[in-house]
């Protein structure tokens, strides 16, 4: 739906702050309804930058779903770095969100994604940048409902007071209908008081205000004590989806901007997992495993690579490797995949029992390493913490991953787990050594490598390790100095982790409902983004401790198995007393078998006629879930079934590949090849978007028009294309231009208006293609042919008025003054300064002209328009920002747009695509894009 034509409130100083194009949206993929069409707006918050939290699978399922139903309306919005924060704050602006620019306090809903309990603070933070009272009981009626969800949620007192509701377990159904039922019950005029109580009554909901808390006698913790309302129920149970196909997961949705952790698309194949790790949260509150069917995985897979034109998928579980016919899974999606240049990757391997036949499949995968987690170095800890894997079955998979070609193994381990000594601790260092000497015995010596990135272990709440005392500090720092002695007498490379932040971690995740004011305290004491190392700042939440006169000690101590416990009125789901039983067995280095497995079973089977000749039984974990087995086996069939895997494919003894062999990759034949040069336009928002960003960006374009684009060679290949002069971010271009290499044979004939419309088609928000050319071998490339480049900005009327400027016959007059002196600026790169001489640069300058081209960029505002013709050369050119500063004597804002590109200057050549109705501007822009920054 096309926006309103108008200015984002962000547009006058976005560009001051790094990644400007995380706050401003217009991603492919996005969903921007009209906001009036909709009986209740939710706003999913994630209390984290945007680059994690549009890699997060859940954030997507939910966007999908809410956005499914004709009458609902779901936005994003994350949390603002330090820059964009004092930018908002100086300007008394809110935080908005992504699609339509609405404030967070003009929404129905605002849910946060809760994934760690390091962003507590990061929630209070855009709680209060969107207008939103922090607590619940400074909330007016028309206030937003604030609901949490995610794993967290489970053990959340802390945040309490700041939260309305929290959902508990699985929100893909009660989101919609907690929506419908607040919206509802506000139509009606039911008071705020009255429409919480009703939400109560939804299962998997838990309302704070309608809880009473008290001090348990054995521990000093304070608890959920009782009700405060009749229908309020304790404990509050999850919410549970049995059936996952029933929810689809979105093959579309916000292809993003800038570059994200995961930069890929993944598919969620499984939910829970079979393992029982004791240290594991997500292993407990996910039970039991659900799975996805085959097909609806495989078509999702298909439809976003196409959709979205991502280069790389990735299968997703908490143990990926364990999903009932991962073979043929992964064997039937490369095959779909094929011809396409698209990576798969699986994620969350076992340490143990990955099928030859897996390994097999992955080989063919654009990866250079794979990645286990053993967790614990020594035989006896791998017990005590349920790992159900030995030393010779992590060498076997070790030996298997060497010899199939990779080159590189990563291997997870904690410290800190109960029992332990410093022998385990050892252990971890010797096992990475152990496989290391695999890798070298197959491979030789310089050519594998093992990672061992050792993590400090906080004792979660709903696992058996919930009663466990955690390390303290002095303790964590002498196990991490064994592990570097260790290490040095090795080849292996040793990673740490920051104890510091896994000590706050602790306390917070352990912490009662009091906590909430130390939240607070550390909120208004500067705390923000506490989960990255370089912001994690100790001393506030020091002083927060102290002011509110909380000692954070106890939190951490032994707790006895008769407290009761901060997160008792959540009920995940497990039966009384089964994580006292688990707590047991790890202190007696008892081992539990993983659920739904057959006894002595370490692998799926992956073909139909192994798994109907298998007559052992399966093992039920007796944790409470009550999992029906035989429908469990027979689901497995039914997929090995769906997915042809009658009989196991014929067995090929991996060759082990030479150094020479794996690098580079063999030359793939693809023909011969031809340059097409296109030329498009970037406005409104993708002008804030980095050059990287569009290099990364424009592929997925091509492969959703369906180029035939011809790839470099190498292990990684990357489609071959040549920009024009890079821009700096937040300056737009009406002229654009970049050299695209194709497979000529499946390119066959161009039709240059043909390509410009598919291309235009699969284009995102601010690109529009308005010109291509196929190019002969002797053409020049953009760098040689681009000479000159000129530029409009936009100067602020007001800012001019303080320089004395006070309409364009002022700007001529100032401007033509100036330029015959001396035109040099300071450059800072990187903390390095140099001066530049603009005037070696500027060709010529016209004041008052280029208002009409400023407005097809989509800008606008009382500016004063300024025409600049800058040198471009090999060795160096002049910024046109750095051109306004030496022309006025002062740092000016200015919204910029290039406008042209040429040849030569001195002589009229054409430009690279010989368009030049490209110098009045393309065709006018969409009126979403007019309506951009």
């Amino acid at each position: 739906m096309p926006r309103e034509t108008r200015e984002h409130p962000y547009a006058p100083f976005v560009h001051r702050v790094r990644k400007p194009a995380q706050y401003l949206g217009g991603e492919a993929g996005e969903e921007r309804k009209r906001w009036d069409g909709a009986s209740c707006r939710i706003c999913l918050a994630f209390p984290d930058l945007y680059e994690v939290g549009m890699s997060h699978l859940g954030f997507k399922i939910l966007y999908g779903i809410v956005n499914r139903q004709p009458d609902l309306l779901a936005e994003r919005a994350f949390a603002p770095w330090q820059d964009m924060e004092e930018e908002l704050r100086s300007r008394g602006e809110k935080l908005r969100s992504l699609e339509t620019w609405h404030a967070l306090d003009e929404f129905d809903l605002v849910g946060f994604s809760l994934q760690f309990e390091l962003t507590y603070t990061n929630v209070l933070l855009m709680l209060d940048l969107g207008g939103v009272p922090l607590r619940s009981a400074e909330r007016g009626e028309d206030h937003p409902l604030v609901i949490a969800g995610g794993p967290v949620a489970t053990h959340a007192e802390p945040l309490a007071p700041f939260i309305d509701a929290f959902l508990i377990g699985d929100g893909e159904e009660r989101t919609v209908e907690m929506m419908r039922l607040w919206s509802e019950l506000r139509a009606r005029g039911v008071p705020r008081a009255e429409r919480l109580s009703r939400l109560a009554t939804l299962e998997g909901l838990y309302v704070p205000a309608l809880y009473a808390t008290a001090e348990d006698p054995e521990t000093g913790l304070h608890v959920v004590d009782r009700p405060l309302a009749a229908d309020a129920p304790l404990p509050v149970r999850r919410t549970f989806v049995a059936d996952l196909d029933a929810h689809p997961f979105p093959a579309d949705g916000p292809v993003a901007a800038t570059e994200t952790v995961f930069d890929r698309v993944s598919v969620e194949i499984a939910r829970g997992c079979t393992e029982g790790c004791r240290f594991c949260q997500a292993g407990m509150i996910y039970r039991p495993v659900r799975e996805r069917a085959p097909e609806s995985i495989l078509s999702t897979v298909e439809e976003a690579v196409l959709g979205g034109g991502y280069d790389e998928a990735s299968f997703t579980s908490l143990s990926t490797a364990d999903y009932s016919a991962i073979s043929p899974l992964v064997r039937e999606a490369m095959g779909r995949l094929e011809g396409r240049n698209v990576a798969l990757s699986v994620s969350s391997l076992r340490a143990y029992g990955l099928g030859e036949d897996v390994l097999d499949e992955m080989k063919k995968m654009r990866a250079t390493g794979l990645t286990f987690a053993p967790e614990a170095g020594t035989q006896r800890m791998r017990d005590v913490v349920n790992k159900n894997v030995t030393e010779a079955q992590l060498m076997e998979t070790t030996e298997r991953v060497f010899s199939r070609g990779w080159t590189r193994m990563k291997l997870y381990f904690m410290i800190g787990l109960p029992t332990e000594e410093d022998g385990d601790v050892r252990g971890i260092v010797h096992t990475g050594a152990r496989a290391l000497d695999v890798g070298r015995r197959i491979q030789g010596n310089k050519t594998p490598r093992v990672t061992v990135s050792v993590s400090t272990h906080v004792p979660k709440p709903h696992t058996p390790f919930q009663w466990c005392a955690m390390d303290d500090h002095d303790t964590i720092v002498h196990k991490q100095e064994l592990l570097r002695e260790e290490a040095r007498k090795t080849g292996v490379k040793l990673r740490m982790h920051d104890s510091r932040g896994s000590w706050l971690e602790g306390v917070i995740a352990r912490g009662d409902r009091r906590l909430a004011d130390v939240v607070e305290a550390a909120y208004r004491g500067g705390a923000r983004f506490d989960s990255w190392e370089e912001r994690l700042r100790l001393d506030v939440w020091e002083r927060a401790f102290e002011a509110i006169g909380i000692d954070p000690a106890p939190f951490l101590r032994t707790i006895p198995l008769t407290a009761r416990l901060p997160w008792d009125h959540v009920d995940v789901g497990l039966e009384q007393g089964f994580l006292a039983r688990e707590y047991r067995k790890a202190l007696r280095n008892r081992l539990s078998p993983p659920c739904g497995k057959a006894v002595g079973m370490l692998v799926h089977h992956t073909n139909v006629a192994d798994a109907e000749a298998e007559t052992r039984r399966l093992v039920c974990y007796d944790c409470g879930v009550a999992c029906d087995l035989s429908a469990m086996r027979e689901g497995r069939l039914s997929k090995l079934r769906g997915l042809g895997a009658e009989v196991a494919p014929a067995r090929v003894a991996p060759r082990v590949t030479s150094p020479e062999e794996r690098r580079p990759q063999h030359r793939v034949d693809q023909g011969p090849a031809v340059r097409v040069r296109l030329g498009f336009t970037r406005v409104g928002r993708v002008a804030f978007q980095s050059h990287l960003d569009m290099v990364r960006l424009l592929p997925r374009v091509f492969r959703k028009a369906g180029l035939p684009l011809y790839y470099s060679q190498g292990f990684n290949p990357k489609p071959v294309m040549t920009f024009g002069p890079s821009l700096p971010v937040g300056v737009a271009s009406l002229c654009e231009y970049l050299d695209l290499k194709l497979r000529a044979d499946e390119l066959g004939d161009v039709d240059a208006a043909e390509l410009v419309h598919r291309l235009d088609r699969a284009a995102f928000e601010g690109v529009r293609f308005v010109g291509a050319r196929v190019l002969g071998p002797r053409d020049p490339s953009l760098s040689k042919v681009i000479d000159e480049r000129v530029y409009v900005a936009g100067l602020a009327r007001d800012e001019l008025a303080d320089l004395g400027v006070a309409d364009v016959a002022g700007l001529a007059a100032a401007v033509a003054s100036r330029r015959g002196g001396d035109l040099s600026v300071r450059r800072d790169v990187k903390g390095i300064g140099k001066t530049v001489d603009v005037g070696r640069y500027l060709l010529d300058v016209r004041a008052g002209e280029g208002d009409a081209l400023l407005r097809r960029a989509g800008i606008a505002g009382a500016l004063v328009p300024l025409t600049l013709h800058l040198r471009h050369t090999q060795t160096g050119t002049a910024r046109a920002s750095e051109a306004i500063e030496a022309l006025l004597g002062a740092d000016v804002s200015a919204r910029l747009v290039r406008v042209a590109v040429y040849g030569s200057p001195g002589r009229r050549r054409a430009q690279p695509l010989e368009l030049e109705r490209l110098r009045e501007g393309p065709p006018e822009p969409a009126a979403d894009a007019v309506a951009t920054p």
